[in-house]
């Protein structure tokens, strides 16, 4: 009996052994559990992939949403900005008309004013110098009435 012959006993009885205690069984057991457990991982992960597909595009459509509310409240701040400059012309030319119509009435007032003055100054004068005229070449009680009349009548036409 040589050495090989004890080797392949030696063999033999490991396998039965090996048999014996059911260690395949336990290997297949192990790969199998770790088979269900790899799939598990995959399901969870395929779950939370899934969960983050969702969130993103929960994320993007608020996004959008937000992007539209934000154009929205910048044309409407353009248009306001829009109608306000459009107001604040129109007063501003409503009040420079007002104004320049104010000043027109002052002018033409203190026109009539100054007009009036001089007619009236004028009459005076005219009235003065009627009646240096006719005290010089009328004299008593005929002159003093011509001279009143002349002068009532001055004075009332040209007022």
């Amino acid at each position: 009996m040589d050495a090989s012959f004890w080797a392949l006993v030696g063999l033999i009885l490991f396998f039965a052994l090996i048999a014996y205690l059911k260690v395949p069984g336990m290997i297949t057991g192990a790969l199998d559990k770790r088979a269900d457990d790899i799939k598990k991982e995959l399901e969870e992960a395929r779950k939370m992939r899934e969960e983050a597909q969702e969130l993103l595009s929960g994320y993007q459509r608020k996004r959008h949403e937000a992007e539209s509310e934000a154009e929205a409240i910048v044309a409407e701040a353009n248009a306001e900005a829009e109608r306000l400059t459009v107001e604040t012309n129109e007063a501003l030319e409503e009040m420079i008309a007002r104004r320049s119509k104010a000043a027109e009435d002052k002018i033409a007032q203190a026109e009539s004013q100054a007009i009036a003055e001089v007619r009236a100054k004028a009459a005076d004068i005219a009235a003065t110098a009627a009646e240096h005229i006719l005290t010089a070449k009328v004299k008593d009680k005929v002159a003093d009435d011509i001279l009143a009349k002349s002068i009532d009548q001055v004075k009332a036409k040209l007022n």
